[in-house]
């Protein structure tokens, strides 16, 4: 099975009057439970938003929550060469394992900018941190080996 790279959707932001949409729209009832579980999933650090808006983005503790043991993140930002190196070197060994590589740009996530605009590309192998600026394949082979489908 090979590797798919993409882009993060996880940063564009989830407009609550979209949600809606989808579950209906209009039932008092329906709106009352988004509005709950959108504010529990805040609560919990897995949503944030804008005082006031109807935005919310997925935060850094959600996506790397939900990730696999063969879920790779790597952050980055456009023009990175360091980070377009360590994609190019681990391709292979995603594709040997079927593992995903998941981009998400900094840069378009203000409180992932601030964390870390200096130290890319900085990478997770499923919800643990594994490397910042350069990749050690055979680190990477062992560990994929290991990890549990």
């Amino acid at each position: 099975m090979p590797s798919a790279s993409r882009k993060s959707k996880d940063h564009k932001p989830l407009d609550l009057h979209t949600l809606f949409e989808f579950v209906g729209g209009n039932a008092p009832s329906e709106r009352e439970a988004v509005l709950d579980a959108v504010a529990d999933l805040v609560k919990s650090g897995f949503l944030s938003g804008d005082a006031g808006s109807d935005f919310y983005r997925r935060t850094e503790d959600d996506r790397l929550a939900l990730a696999t043991s063969r879920d790779v993140t790597m952050y980055t930002r456009a023009g990175c060469l360091l980070c377009d190196d360590a994609k190019a070197n681990m391709a292979p060994v995603l594709d040997a394992f079927g593992a995903k590589l998941h981009e998400v740009d900094i840069d378009d996530d203000p409180i992932l900018g601030e964390r870390y605009t200096n130290d890319i590309p900085v990478i997770f192998v499923g919800s643990e941190f594994f490397a910042q600026d350069r990749v050690d394949l055979a680190r990477l082979r062992r560990q994929l080996e290991s990890a549990k489908i």
